[in-house]
């Protein structure tokens, strides 16, 4: 069997089984979890890796799942990643109405993907013909969000990092991958198109806290520090700094006030904002998060009250390997067509594969089949093939691009990947900012 033999039975074995990958993503849809609370979706994960002949590793990062699948003899090692958790949109139709959660990003689509491309590799013993190993990973957590639930985690020892990928970065669970790959869907986007991306933001998140003085707001405002009114100054700082940010930086604040006082009688002495500072280079984020700190404290002074800043690592910006990319797209083409294909869109939002693709050669590509945007009541998959059952196919296809003759191409996309970061800089690099903070 030639290579294009073999991805045409691999394609085959996932057509075969499509309904149970339009199965599971609907079931996990169904069934929304937040970030590290992802145990429902964990093992049913778990399970259909188990039910493979895989030897799933959970708990991993509090809820990830790792199972290895090996070929035919020793090389690299690919992981193919999907997300578990969900975000929170409480005005969608569909959201869990006790936590807001929903799959309005689509990563049930894309465990669906994951779990297509173990159908197809596995049924149709591709790895027979391979050199290497497929690492199926569901990571947790992707979302950015319940920030007081995660430093709660972190006060208990439980995790360092908010972001899933950078925690089983962390603690050993990638040290062995070689190679990346997963997709995401793409807001807005219902025809059967795939854009490679050629980047997206990276960020910082912060919590602030303005800590005034009550008072009687009626009868005795004047004995009062006003704490909100330090942190609707502290804001319109941040807006006077927006034209000092250059455009190609990409940057991106947009805080919300999680607190904005206790009673409306009394002069508001506790006020929290929660923020992001984003951006397309690092060096940009820091810049421009050291002006929006100028800026909160600024209003803190103004005012005469206290605050507290806490910095958050965020994620950096995605920098996908073109070398994998250029595999990527050869595949779509293949499926898709010259016009399924879109190369080089920037995307404003951030991932924590952007912290992986800083030590790993790494791909994120987005998948088209929703129609209105992510994160949104507006959210909904027009497609279910096109978000589950054709990116499944791409995922493996490439792997079989990777691993075969001896995973030449895996070992090409080795030596022209030059990382950023080790590891060990890379953890360094998030400790030293918070210390610096």
């Amino acid at each position: 069997m030639n290579k294009s033999e073999l991805k045409q039975a691999v394609c085959k074995a996932i057509d075969e089984r499509a309904q149970e990958i339009r199965d599971f993503k609907v079931d996990i849809w169904r069934h929304p979890e937040l970030g590290f609370k992802e145990h429902r979706t964990a093992d049913a994960f778990a399970r259909v890796l188990d039910s493979l002949g895989m030897s799933p590793r959970t708990g991993l990062a509090i809820t990830g799942v790792r199972a290895d699948l090996q070929g035919k003899e020793p090389g690299p090692k690919v992981a193919i990643m999907g997300e578990l958790d969900a975000v929170i949109c409480w005005e969608h139709p569909e959201a869990d109405r006790s936590t807001g959660a929903v799959h309005a990003c689509g990563h049930d689509a894309q465990l669906a993907s994951v779990v297509g491309a173990a159908i197809g590799l596995v049924d149709s013993g591709a790895m027979d013909y391979l050199s290497g190993t497929v690492a199926f990973i569901g990571v947790p957590a992707e979302e950015f969000v319940e920030l007081e639930f995660r430093t709660k985690l972190q006060e208990e020892g439980k995790l360092e990092f908010f972001g899933g990928k950078q925690e089983m970065l962390r603690l050993g669970h990638l040290d062995d991958i070689d190679v990346a790959e997963m997709v995401h869907i793409e807001s807005d986007t219902p025809g059967r198109v795939v854009k490679l991306s050629s980047g997206t933001n990276g960020f910082v998140g912060k919590t602030v806290r303005y800590i005034g003085k009550e008072a009687h707001a009626g009868a005795a405002p004047f004995l009062g520090a006003n704490a909100l009114n330090a942190a609707i100054l502290g804001i319109m700082g941040i807006h006077a700094q927006r034209e000092t940010f250059r455009d190609e930086d990409h940057i991106r604040v947009h805080p919300i006030i999680t607190k904005g006082g206790d009673l409306v009688n009394i002069v508001p002495a506790d006020v929290r904002i929660e923020t992001y500072v984003r951006g397309a280079r690092t060096e940009a984020i820091m810049d421009a998060n050291r002006k929006v700190n100028r800026a909160l404290r600024a209003g803190a002074m103004a005012i005469g009250t206290e605050i507290e800043i806490k910095e958050i690592p965020g994620y950096l910006p995605l920098r996908p390997s073109a070398e994998l990319s250029a595999i990527f797209e050869l595949n779509t083409r293949a499926l898709l067509g010259d016009e399924g294909v879109r190369v080089g869109e920037f995307s404003g939002g951030s991932t924590d594969m952007g912290d992986i693709s800083h030590i790993i050669p790494s791909i994120h590509p987005f998948i088209g089949g929703v129609q209105g945007a992510a994160h949104t009541r507006t959210y909904k998959v027009v497609d279910l093939d096109m978000v589950s059952v054709i990116p499944a196919k791409l995922l493996a296809m490439t792997v079989v691009d990777l691993l075969w003759d001896g995973a030449a191409e895996a070992k090409r996309v080795q030596e022209s990947f030059k990382p950023a970061f080790t590891k060990d800089t890379y953890l360094k690099m998030w400790r030293d900012f918070v210390k610096g903070n």
